[in-house]
């Protein structure tokens, strides 16, 4: 039976990097799902099988709970609150690690670890560093949560001596480890808990919203390495492949991301993320003048464009107009006007959640592209539509050192002949920065929902 479980197990992994490969690319995506599900599915069945498993009535119920809660939040979550919901769950993952490690340590022989006040000394290494990522996963994911959800501000909250006192908690677990090793005294496992906790709170509230999309791959990174030292714990390889899979291919992309906004990798990770900048100025303080447009406006100079460039943001997604935005796009289609799309990097509040939801609106693959593919051609633009974005498209962050965005890559959406910004309102974007482009000769303002402005523009064409 164990020969058949490392089997399964090795079949689980391959499935699992498969899984990786097909989420890679918007094509592939579905059949990379599938592969995922798969491999979890063998997972679970071959771990059920395993000689020490020996009660199955709370581990059903356990399946059974999960279970139902799953499927009931697959089916009610709006495609919006994806970005907090794979935060929550990141948190889940960083408690879960916590209680493993609690568990192995206070009856490490059931983990064939020793026993208690002898455990192994690499056990106690990899337990207490297992403990330690996932508390920081744990509060680091919940301070995410809140700000994608706007129950906490999303502006960076800093104070001074913040990256010392990091620097100090991340000492003080590395003592603490250390005398958990040395001495085996459950305080010592606690304190490393409680301090961890604090961490993940300093380490990510001084995170403005911009950066959130990073942020959310980085903890993502922090739960498989979570996982994967508790893998090690409780000696089973394939939570180890897996844990390492999810933490190395997180950590990759949050590596791409920083890349592609100009921001320090070692930052992020240290929490010190875009979080020592002022704010830029508000609406308020200016006097400038916005120009103001209506739906039969941008329809009529739309229609008589003849390359149109679309820059999706949250804005689309909290309104839901993606069905819309493709029903606008095939109409100017149909008139010869050529249509693309361009997707910041960072563009919603996760990665590639622009993707996903041109995707459900079966957006043609060719037609998006990312900003280093399709920057320079807004300069031969005669319209760039932007819906529901901001500070992607934010000009400041190439000229206003003291924006909390300076330096990062922007789609240069201020070059197209015409600019036409569906917004709520003028109000500044997730960051809290006014956006100058609202005010330039060459914009024109939509006021109102993305959905409902691009409807009434669909029904001016026609």
């Amino acid at each position: 039976m164990t020969a058949f479980v490392t089997l399964a197990y090795l079949a689980a992994s391959i499935c699992f990097i498969l899984a990786l490969k097909g989420l890679s690319h918007p094509e592939t995506s579905r059949r990379g799902l599938v592969y995922g599900m798969t491999g979890m599915g063998v997972a679970v069945f071959a771990t059920l099988l395993l000689p020490q498993v020996t009660t199955y009535g709370l581990i059903l119920l356990a399946i059974v709970i999960g279970g139902s809660i799953g499927t009931v939040i697959a089916q009610k979550i709006e495609m919006t609150a994806l970005p907090q919901l794979v935060a929550a769950f990141h948190s889940l993952v960083g408690l879960a690690a916590v209680f493993v490690a609690a568990a192995a340590f206070y009856n490490p022989e059931s983990y064939n670890i020793g026993a208690a006040g002898a455990i192994y000394l690499g056990s106690l290494v990899e337990m207490s560093l297992g403990a330690a990522i996932g508390a920081i996963t744990f509060t680091g994911s919940i301070i995410a949560w809140g700000k994608l959800q706007g129950v906490i501000s999303g502006r960076p909250l800093v104070f001074n001596g913040q990256h010392a006192l990091n620097a100090f908690l991340g000492l003080m677990l590395v003592l603490l480890i250390i005398l958990l090793c040395a001495t085996q005294a459950p305080f010592y496992l606690w304190a490393i808990v409680l301090v961890a906790f604090a961490l993940g709170v300093l380490m990510i509230v001084p995170i403005g919203g911009a950066d959130m999309p990073v942020i959310v791959s980085m903890l993502n990174s922090y739960s498989g390495w979570a996982a994967a030292g508790i893998g090690f714990t409780l000696q089973n390889p394939l939570l180890i492949i897996v844990g390492a899979l999810v933490g190395a291919s997180g950590a990759i992309l949050s590596y791409i991301m920083c890349k592609g906004m100009n921001r320090s990798f070692i930052s992020v990770i240290l929490g010190g993320f875009g979080g020592e900048q002022a704010a830029g100025a508000s609406a308020e303080d200016t006097d400038r003048q916005a120009k103001i447009g209506s739906a039969e406006d941008a329809a009529y100079i739309m229609k008589n464009a003849s390359k149109v460039i679309i820059v999706p943001g949250y804005g689309m997604a909290v309104a839901q107009a993606q069905h819309a935005l493709r029903e606008m796009a095939d109409l100017l289609k149909k008139e010869g006007v050529d249509v693309k799309y361009a997707i910041h990097p960072v563009a919603g509040r996760m990665p590639g959640h622009m993707n996903v939801l041109l995707a459900e609106a079966n957006v043609p693959y060719d037609e998006v592209f990312e900003l280093e593919d399709i920057n320079r051609d807004f300069g031969q633009a005669d319209v760039a539509y932007v819906i529901g974005a901001n500070d992607i498209t934010n000009p400041s962050a190439k000229t206003d050192s003291t924006s909390p965005i300076y330096g990062m890559p922007v789609l240069d959406v201020e070059k197209a002949k015409t600019v036409l910004f569906v917004k709520r309102s003028l109000g500044s974007g997730y960051a809290g920065i006014d956006n100058p482009l609202f005010y330039t000769d060459n914009t024109m303002m939509l006021l109102g929902d993305a959905k409902k402005m691009t409807e009434d523009i669909v029904k001016s064409m026609e």
